[in-house]
């Protein structure tokens, strides 16, 4: 009976590994349709009795503002082209930070962020930190840095129902994501740590602030040139 109960574990964790891979080369050249995110705040509209109406609209590489792509990096993960996934330097210094007490501190990537928004649930448990941990490794190897960003710009929650850069540039400010100043991309980047409750097109004094330290760190990385780093060569043999 043990040995039946391990086989079938052991068949389980194949057919989930292999899955997994699967729909993460799938989604490096296919738009995902969704998130786990979006489904998970569509369910949490039906239990609470408030409806939303998930706006996203899917735009490539080349349609969005090449200073939305540097204000995020600026103001989420300076170390983004450099790192496989993971700032060892940035979890270190949040893990001292929270037991000093206090609010707590998260160090996540874009990339752990792409896995987390893209396939998993909200919460802290060890599984699914376990599951962020599976999923980002995958992108970091099956994803050039480019595809990482472009899905991520497209996937992150920027007010309550509005995800991706396109929906996010029309409901704060009447805009296309291509058509994006270096001001309004700051300030989208800026509301990035809490966008349910900043506001990009209403910032407060502390988001204001936020943004205009963003708009520096974008002029310290090198501005728009800064971009020609993101176009790596981890690629697979067949991708071209």
């Amino acid at each position: 009976m043990l040995r039946l109960i391990f086989r079938r574990i052991t068949q389980g964790l194949l057919w989930f590994a292999a899955g997994s891979v699967l729909l993460v080369l799938v989604f490096r050249v296919v738009p995902p349709p969704g998130t786990a995110l979006m489904v998970e705040r569509k369910v949490q509209s039906w239990f609470n009795g408030k409806p939303i109406d998930l706006q996203r609209d899917w735009q490539a590489w080349d349609e969005i503002a090449n200073d939305l792509k540097v204000a995020v990096i600026a103001g989420e993960d300076q170390k983004f082209p450099e790192h496989w996934g993971f700032d060892v330097g940035a979890i270190k210094a949040a893990l001292a930070h929270n037991e000093r007490g206090g609010s707590l501190r998260g160090a996540s990537t874009l990339s752990q962020q792409v896995a987390k928004n893209l396939f998993l649930w909200s919460g802290r448990s060890w599984l699914r930190k376990g599951l962020e941990a599976w999923f980002t490794g995958l992108i970091e190897i099956l994803w050039p840095k480019q595809r990482i960003l472009e899905v991520y710009l497209n996937s992150v929650e920027w007010d309550d129902g509005v995800f991706g850069a396109e929906a996010a540039a029309r409901h704060h400010f009447g805009v296309s994501a291509r058509s994006l100043s270096r001001q309004q991309a700051s300030l989208l980047a800026a509301v990035l740590p809490n966008p349910r409750a900043w506001s990009a097109s209403r910032p407060s004094p502390y988001v204001a602030r936020r943004a205009s330290w963003i708009r520096q760190q974008m002029n310290q990385l090198g501005g728009e040139s800064y971009l020609l780093g993101i176009n790596d060569s981890r690629r697979l043999p067949w991708a071209d």
